[in-house]
């Protein structure tokens, strides 16, 4: 006899949960596409996709069925064993960019802690023991291990946990004097998201991308890209580094790489992965056929022409109401971003007001998120349908005017 299914609402969260989320009031129980309903069957238009992880949308069809087919075939085997979904998605993903090694992990964050030691131990037992140094960049996000968030450059999520992890710089995005001031021989790495998410949504420029490839080969450091938001066709490429006719040493992927279903890699050469031995790394469950599989699908759709192709489209139709709700609300100093990974930056008049314009959407029934205080963010489905994109940007008007001008 099955178990009767416990009710649960909003209010239960605040009971049994740890309390380092403040989530909406309201509960998702049914995504399809880019629509979601909640408990209570109110309809949202998802612009979010879960922070640019469900780039095919929810319950994805060709998703759904490699799940349901991985899931009476084999769950997990542990890295003990290796498994076949495993070896085809890292194949496909060394066919499709600059890689020859791929390693499998959860999270971005795990990606990234990989990436970092991997940077720290080539560089002391290819160079130099005392080849250390990290230099990042203010306002990145890296992840929530000590590790990564101390790389990352907000101290607002590393400050209280003790002593942090030494031989980390940060320096000013996009500023590559500033990068010149600090490199030098003890440097092992410099690591960069081509597009800040949780900073702002700013993109690299070319230069600046371009200049920090020449100061790692000069200096003998790793470039080491972090691609789990950027990455996955978010940016109108694969990858965003495919921007900027660069290639990195090291890459790390998550969020959309299975999209919606947890599982990340970091991508590297031959010659450094060639480093590392049995034991050096890693993880119980990276790699796991039920994830890899998932993702194998969401990569075969994914890198199509008729995926990437249609995001510049779409992007447009995103620009073109975000300038029509500013000609009538004179709402934001600036728009910007790549591909489906949009930030809109309010007036200073209007400044630490992005909270109140996302709970307002969603009353409205549109679904948005913000990147600080000061920046509404857009990712959602790379295939969201157009006419989703019109009626959820009308409920975002709606929103703003609410806010802007209350009864």
């Amino acid at each position: 006899m099955a178990a009767e299914k416990m009710t649960v609402t909003r209010d239960t969260f605040d009971k049994v949960i740890l309390p380092v989320y403040a989530p909406a009031q309201f509960v998702p129980v049914k995504g399809k596409g880019s629509k979601v309903w909640d408990q209570q069957g109110k309809e949202y238009i998802d612009f979010t996709a879960g922070i640019a992880v469900t780039a095919l949308g929810h319950c994805h069809p060709a998703l759904v069925e490699a799940l349901k087919t991985q899931g009476e075939t084999l769950w997990h085997t542990s890295n003990v064993f290796t498994n076949e979904p495993a070896l085809r998605l890292a194949s496909k993903l060394i066919n499709a960019t600059f890689a020859e090694r791929v390693f499998f992990a959860n999270s971005g964050a795990e990606a990234n802690e990989a990436a970092f030691k991997l940077a720290r131990y080539y560089a002391s037992t290819r160079h130099s023991p005392y080849k250390t140094k990290i230099i990042a960049f203010h306002n990145a996000f890296h992840g929530r291990t000590l590790f990564t968030v101390s790389v990352g450059g907000q101290p607002k999520y590393s400050d209280g946990f003790g002593p942090k992890p030494a031989d980390i710089v940060h320096v000013p995005f996009n500023d590559l004097d500033a990068v010149k001031a600090v490199i030098d021989d003890h440097t092992c790495a410099i690591v960069v998201e081509p597009i800040q998410g949780e900073g702002g949504v700013t993109p690299a420029t070319q230069e600046f991308m371009q200049g920090l490839r020449q100061l790692c080969d000069q200096y003998q450091a790793l470039l080491v890209l972090d691609e789990v938001q950027s990455g996955m066709g978010r940016s109108g490429k694969l990858f965003a580094y495919q921007h900027y006719g660069i290639e990195p040493d090291i890459l790390t992927s998550a969020k959309a790489l299975g999209g919606g279903f947890p599982i990340s890699a970091m991508l590297t050469t031959e010659e450094i992965a060639s480093a590392m031995a049995p034991g050096v790394h890693g993880t119980t469950y990276g790699g796991n056929p039920l994830a890899c599989a998932v993702a194998e699908a969401a990569l075969d759709v994914i890198n199509t022409p008729w995926v990437l192709d249609g995001i510049e489209q779409r992007r447009q139709r995103f620009l073109e109401a975000l300038e029509a709700i500013n000609a009538k609300l004179d709402l934001f100093s600036e728009i910007r971003g790549k591909g489906l990974l949009i930030g809109a930056e309010l007036q200073p008049q209007h400044k630490g007001k992005a909270r109140d314009i996302l709970n307002a959407a969603a009353a409205e029934g549109v679904m948005i998120l913000t990147a600080g205080a000061d920046v509404l963010r857009f990712a959602p489905s790379l295939v969201i349908p157009l006419a989703d994109i019109g009626d959820g940007m009308a409920r975002l008007a709606r929103a703003a005017d609410k806010v802007l001008n209350p009864a």
